[in-house]
């Protein structure tokens, strides 16, 4: 049985308490057992909120702060898997086990999208476009400033490729819904040297982090099922 503590990530607008906490990730991880570092990212939930992006140059480091010198296992969605992509890329001996739940072949992406999302935040309101529209609501019910959200969608980022991923060495599982705009997961998992892929039949990307069968096979995956 394993025993090292999880580190949770949320997604971008979402916050700890929001993203995790109130769906019953924490629970059921502590019922498990295992002791969970929380971590909210630079403009989310109880961290600071500046409105510069390039405060938010080395976002990672929200989460690299928060690590213990022990190895441990994290899951991430969206955003926050994202990051930990990057940090497990640049230091693979930090983890044991990787989730990352809400990402495939956008991890390599470089479009012009994010700027519209950031403009959405930006003008306030409820934009036409529906996954905007998403985003918006999900950051206003997580309580978190519009203005940091469009500051962190601008920040400053060097891109993230398949040769990167290659540098993760962990064993990884890829979860995504067959519905979510960040697939096709095949790119990605493809490019993990060593990557379990579960598709979630009929989910978008917000429903992810919510749906049993994703909870069941990340906590599966790091060995921290409750009661076994």
């Amino acid at each position: 049985m394993r025993t090292a503590p999880v580190v949770l990530v949320h997604g971008l607008g979402s916050s700890f308490e929001h993203g995790w906490r109130a769906p019953g990730w924490v629970d059921l991880l502590g019922d498990a057992g295992r002791p969970v570092i929380p971590v909210d990212l630079l403009g989310h939930g109880t961290a600071d909120a500046p409105h510069d992006p390039a405060k938010y140059a080395q976002l990672e480091a929200s989460i690299e702060r928060a690590l213990p010198d022990e190895t441990v296992d994290a899951i991430g969605f969206s955003l926050g898997a994202l990051l930990l992509l990057r940090l497990a890329a640049r230091t693979p001996e930090r983890f044991g086990r990787l989730v990352l739940m809400g990402v495939g072949e956008n991890a390599f992406r470089t479009d012009d999208s994010h700027g519209d999302l950031a403009g959405a935040f930006e003008r306030g309101g409820d934009p036409e476009d529906v996954q905007m529209r998403l985003f918006v609501q999900l950051a206003h019910t997580a309580g978190n400033d519009p203005l940091a959200m469009s500051a962190c969608i601008r920040r400053p980022a060097e891109p993230f490729t398949p040769a990167d991923a290659a540098k993760v060495t962990c064993p990884a599982l890829v979860i995504i819904g067959d519905r979510d705009f960040a697939g096709p997961p095949e790119p990605l998992v493809d490019a993990l040297p060593d990557a379990q892929l579960v598709v979630l039949k009929g989910v978008d990307h917000f429903r992810t982090p919510m749906e049993f069968e994703c909870i069941d096979a990340a906590l599966e995956f790091v060995e921290a099922v409750p009661g076994v």
